[in-house]
């Protein structure tokens, strides 16, 4: 049998954070390409892996019987040789309030070409920073994979922040028929926002105040929007604000997680304003989630180029190109304008 040789990946380029390493290893999965991720979020205050990426790493591993050296915490070197997938009920923990969203990406974009079902359940933080909401996830993330053909049905047990965690989710991730580039040239008309508030351990009178400060901010700009706020019990208190305008072909969505320094105010403009340059931008997908589904535009690159708009291109975005270069023929065409980007992917 010949050894295949390992592809190396560095994992301090560009912005250089737990994305590489998540996403190389899914890469990895989808074209039985072994690799070496070295220097792993050698850019971060605290390098190596942490624990929501050895989750990552591990149920991935787990669910394709994959060959894994390096695998600890503190790891700045990782090596993932992949086999063949394993379909079936996984349940893995995170064991702190690290991000399960992120966790669930990693699993969907490795499952992708999946022949049989597989569900995943996690345990850890849903709402915490620098992560999608679990709303986000929800409403937005998923609804746009649906779009190109990955369909996943999400369950949302219990919330779980900053820093006790004890979030839960299950993901069942059901096998594709075909992979539809995304077709987002042209300009959309959003009319409605919608979006939820979710707070817990913490006076009833905050999300009022975020729910009346971000319908002011929109009914200034001509957007009615209509806003649920869920309200429960977890080991942490925490709020969140996840905010959603729904055209005929796309979802544009923005996201806040409440800080201690921030008001409920602050939280409730911020939001919505986020949102709002979004849509004036003609931006077809918002920022964060070009970043999050560029993965599957990838993939879908054989049935087609996808295209769509975006207010600015992120770090994020820009090392999520590199790395897709290093695994599949795909390019990248940015043209800005004066309001936005258009990415051909091709």
């Amino acid at each position: 049998m010949v050894k295949k040789k390992l592809l190396e990946i560095d994992g301090a380029y560009g912005e250089g954070g737990g994305q590489i390493l998540r996403n190389a290893v899914a890469f990895s999965v989808l074209t039985n390409k072994p690799i070496r991720v070295t220097n792993i979020r050698n850019n971060r205050p605290n390098p190596g892996i942490k624990a929501q990426h050895y989750i990552a790493i591990r149920s991935i591993s787990d669910i394709f019987n994959a060959e894994v050296k390096g695998l600890e915490i503190g790891s700045n070197e990782l090596i993932f040789k992949p086999d063949k997938i394993k379909p079936g009920v996984y349940k893995f923990d995170v064991g702190t309030a690290g991000s399960i969203t992120l966790v669930f990406q990693a699993i969907i974009l490795a499952c992708t070409d999946a022949k049989e079902q597989v569900t995943i359940s996690l345990c850890g933080g849903t709402d915490v920073k620098s992560s999608p909401s679990w709303d986000y996830f929800e409403n937005i993330y998923i609804p746009l994979i649906k779009k190109i053909g990955v369909t996943v049905i999400p369950q949302l047990i219990t919330r779980g922040y900053y820093p006790r965690g004890g979030g839960e989710a299950t993901i069942t991730i059901n096998p594709y028929e075909k992979l539809n580039p995304l077709k987002l040239s042209n300009n959309e008309e959003f009319t409605q926002i919608e979006g939820n508030i979710n707070i817990s351990n913490l006076a009833d009178n905050i999300a009022a105040r975020i729910k009346h400060t971000i319908i002011k901010n929109l009914l200034k700009n001509n957007f009615n929007a209509s806003i649920s706020v869920d309200k429960k019990t977890s080991l942490s208190p925490g709020v969140e604000a996840t905010l959603w305008a729904r055209s005929k072909n796309t979802i544009l969505g923005s996201a806040v997680i409440g800080e201690k320094i921030m008001s409920s105010e602050e939280l409730g403009k911020s939001v919505a304003m986020n949102l709002l340059k979004e849509i004036q931008s003609g931006a077809t997908l918002d920022v964060h989630a070009f970043d999050q589904i560029l993965h599957f535009m990838v993939l879908a690159k054989k049935n087609g180029k996808s295209i769509c708009r975006i207010s600015k291109l992120s770090n994020h975005a820009s090392t999520s190109m590199w790395l897709a270069k290093k695994f599949f023929d795909i390019d990248f065409k940015i043209t800005q304008s004066e309001d936005n980007i258009l990415v051909d992917i091709f």
